[in-house]
């Protein structure tokens, strides 16, 4: 089967270790894994980083006689007229559950809602970011240790194993069978911008190693202690913490730097501050040598 593909490199040279032609290759990213094998495979069928918009684009499209458009993780929205030049039209992978979590960051929203269990989905490319009817899906339980890279890292394998199985019904003829999205059950998953990315200790415990997680290991969640930005990028909840500190107060108890919170107190395991690393020990040395100071933004030392 001829196939128009988008995205990352990994995801043609499987295609094309699997025996579909790949008839023109479009790179989303030139960082990523296989960009020299996918150069030397694919030649002049390769495009890197080409504007999806672009009638030149289009005309390529048009002249390669494809018969599928296959995106895996292309990064910006494919026109559906390049899709509707393809007779079988286009699929997609989606690094989460449709209709949960549609958006380009749905790493960050499953493990900030505390999702048990993640998955990737396989669906038809829509006019819409991630609405099309679903054609597949694969689940895995969500470790309550990752963060929001070691979760995308352990999609990626479910992701392309879908991807390889559902090209593949399409090469034999015998398409999935296709289940319509359930819109009242969908939840949106933008990129978190800053405000989402300072922690509140008002919040409990739990709650603040989540959005940790969500935002390790870029950009990081962050507070501010004195003049210095914090960043946190691995914690957990504190063993002890003296209990006369109230919710956003920090202390050194053994060695590690705690901050109270709601029902307990957060446990700073690794950071940065203003842009330097900093392990357990960096961090306690930086709150024990902090003086006091209360306000309403920021941390304070008892």
């Amino acid at each position: 089967m001829k196939i128009a593909y988008f995205g990352l490199p990994l995801g043609a040279l499987l295609l094309d270790h699997d025996g579909h032609e790949l008839v023109l290759v479009a790179l989303s990213r030139l960082d990523a894994v296989g960009l020299r094998r996918a150069r030397c495979r694919f030649g002049t069928r390769l495009l890197e980083r080409p504007r999806a918009d672009d009638p030149v684009l289009e005309e390529r499209v048009r002249g390669s006689g494809a018969e599928l458009l296959v995106s895996w993780f292309w990064t910006t929205r494919l026109p559906m007229k390049l899709v509707e030049i393809c007779p079988l039209g286009g699929v997609g992978v989606h690094p989460s559950l449709l209709p949960r979590h549609r958006g380009p960051d749905p790493y960050f929203w499953a493990i900030d809602a505390g999702d048990e269990v993640v998955g990737v989905t396989a669906h038809r490319i829509a006019a819409t970011y991630d609405t099309g009817a679903i054609l597949g899906q694969r689940t895995l339980p969500l470790d309550p240790g990752w963060n929001a890279w070691q979760l995308a890292r352990a999609l990626d394998r479910p992701s392309l194993k879908l991807l390889r199985e559902v090209v593949g019904d399409f090469a034999q003829g015998r398409p999935p069978a296709e289940q319509i999205q359930d819109e009242g059950a969908a939840t949106e998953a933008p990129v978190p911008d800053d405000r989402m990315a300072e922690l509140d200790f008002r919040w409990p415990v739990e709650r603040l190693v989540r959005r940790v997680r969500a935002l390790a290991p870029t950009p990081g969640a962050f507070f501010v202690l004195e003049d210095h930005l914090v960043t946190v990028l691995e914690a957990r909840p504190a063993l002890s913490y003296p209990r006369v500190l109230l919710p956003g107060e920090a202390a050194v108890v053994d060695g590690v730097a705690v901050v109270r919170a709601a029902d307990g107190a957060l446990a700073l395991i690794r950071g940065e501050v203003d842009g330097e690393p900093l392990n357990r020990a960096g961090l306690a040395a930086l709150v024990a040598s902090a003086s006091v100071r209360a306000g309403e933004n920021g941390v304070s030392v008892l």
